[in-house]
């Protein structure tokens, strides 16, 4: 059957493993984070040895994934083979490979887990293999996260650890890192090991440990540009300039396009109120008073503007229509020309 991610952990921390789990999807963070598990935890370390095989896709034949899914434990009470990387099985498409999985699914070794990490692709959902994994197997589908659900998806991994973040630490993590989960659970794993009891993470946390700074970021940089405080965003970007490969122009860019995006949608609203605001443009109530005091200093004309001139340093960027311009160079001019 169809599960999501968190479904399926749930059950296999508490011990509930089903036979057959096929994972695919846009998202690889959760496809490892599920096959990661049941290598770490389906068998305890005496039983590996004997009974977890560990396949990449590239080196094995489906043919021979399943001749091993169908032996069965020795001194054991199941067996596992998880298959990596199962988008690069070769020929897994042809109806014959279809077809073996398809005979398997139907006679499944009910001893063993057999796991296919099938990154960056799906399979057609109307096809007759798809319908037999959701009929005998758990099927998983990730999806990648928008960039407005970063924040909340950061929020619900610190509480399930049994801490707090500060929504402007959430978000100097989303400004910083962006959607790549992976690195996202990584950061946040070296705050983790500091706590011993719970505790709320702050900016000044994600600075000493994470190494991003509170005061020269994306984040701060939006903020200083949409107060029109002129003297902060030249110090930010000073501090960009003296670091180009620690702050790259085009997360940059995409940060203060999603900036006036939002104030632009704030316009369309016709309200001031910080809960309608919050909810409709996607972010933290925390936040809401900053953008629509940003919205009243920068009329609706004024950011059109604004987007035109980003999607203009954005193309100049990427080297077309900019000759050899230095990367810092385009966004000294960009700032200027949005504060002005």
């Amino acid at each position: 059957m169809a599960q999501t991610p968190e479904m399926v952990l749930r059950d296999m921390e508490a011990g509930k493993y089903a036979p057959f789990y096929f994972l695919q999807g846009e998202e690889p963070f959760y496809i490892d984070k599920i096959a990661d598990y049941v290598e770490e935890h389906a068998l305890d370390e005496a039983s590996k040895g004997f009974n977890q095989m560990i396949m990449y896709g590239k080196d094995v034949e489906l043919v021979d994934i399943l001749n091993n899914a169908k032996r069965y434990p020795m001194m054991s009470e199941r067996q596992v083979v998880i298959v990596k990387e199962a988008q690069d099985i070769p020929r897994f498409n042809t109806d014959e490979s279809r077809q073996m999985l398809l005979s398997y699914l139907e006679n499944m070794v009910e001893t063993t887990i057999l796991v296919f990490a099938h990154k960056y692709k799906k399979i057609d959902g109307k096809t007759k293999l798809a319908k037999a994994i959701d009929k005998h197997g758990i099927l998983v589908t990730t999806k990648k996260l928008y960039e407005n659900q970063i924040a909340k998806w950061i929020d619900d991994e610190v509480k399930a650890k049994g801490h707090t973040i500060h929504p402007k630490a959430a978000q100097m993590m989303v400004e910083s890192i962006g959607a790549n989960l992976e690195r996202l659970s990584s950061e946040l794993d070296k705050l983790y090991v500091n706590f011993a009891e719970p505790t709320q993470i702050t900016d000044d946390f994600v600075q000493k440990y994470v190494g991003i700074s509170k005061e020269y970021n994306a984040f701060e940089l939006t903020k200083a540009i949409g107060m029109r405080d002129v003297l902060k965003a030249q110090k930010i970007i000073k501090y960009f300039a003296a670091d180009p490969k620690g702050n790259p122009i085009i997360p940059i860019i995409a940060a203060l396009f999603n900036y006036f995006s939002k104030i632009l949608l704030i316009h369309s609203l016709g309200t001031k109120n910080k809960d309608v605001v919050a909810a409709k443009i996607k972010i933290h109530p925390f936040f809401a008073q900053e953008y629509i005091i940003a919205a009243q200093s920068y009329p609706p004309n004024k950011v059109v503007a604004c987007i035109r001139e980003i999607r203009n340093a954005d193309l100049h960027s990427k080297g077309i229509e900019s000759g050899s311009v230095d990367d810092m160079e385009i966004l000294k001019l960009l700032v200027f020309k949005l504060m002005h």
